[in-house]
């Protein structure tokens, strides 16, 4: 199966924001390259708020371009198998945190906003941290940095409270 193919049936699989649903999924029937930055008028991105459920903390980082606290993420590649294996290499890449298992249940949320390259339809996952989790900062940030679940908003835009809020439902 190909990521076109895997990208197709878990947004069709995807229960919640019935209209931004419907919008991915028009996209990648309007655009055959909607998955690959290539894609001017917008792309698939897979990302992953990691998540320490046990001390009560999420580890954003503080992207160089954007200058935001926000969830690791990023771009599809061609090695990615599947949208959640591209969530889960972007946020290994970006925290440096190895060992990193994406919360079951498939994504948690859909957020599409617009960036310097394109409109990014994001398809957010989180992802759990093992014990004893250790960062390392990535040459795409400035900072990476665990936040307790009550100091995200302090820090953060609303799509990373509503990725919290939607993740910490699932738990």
């Amino acid at each position: 199966m190909s990521l076109y193919d895997d990208a197709v049936l878990v947004l069709k699989g995807y229960e919640g924001q019935e209209d931004l649903r419907r919008t991915y999924l028009e996209h990648l029937e309007t655009h055959p390259d909607g998955l690959w930055k290539a894609c001017g008028d917008g792309h698939i991105t897979a990302s992953a708020l990691v998540i320490d459920p046990s001390r009560g903390r999420v580890l954003l980082t503080l992207h160089k371009k954007l200058r935001m606290w926000l969830q690791m993420g990023g771009h599809c590649e061609p090695a990615d198998g599947t949208l959640a294996a591209a969530a889960l290499r972007e946020g290994t890449e970006e925290s440096g945190v190895a060992g990193l298992t994406l919360l079951p249940g498939g994504p948690v949320r859909l957020d599409r906003h617009h960036t310097p390259c394109a409109w990014h339809l994001d398809v957010q996952y989180a992802a759990l941290a093992p014990a004893g989790a250790v960062e390392a900062i990535s040459d795409e940030s400035l900072d990476l940095r665990w936040f307790a679940y009550d100091e995200v908003a302090d820090v953060a835009d609303e799509s990373v409270v509503r990725l919290l809020e939607a993740t910490r439902a699932r738990l």
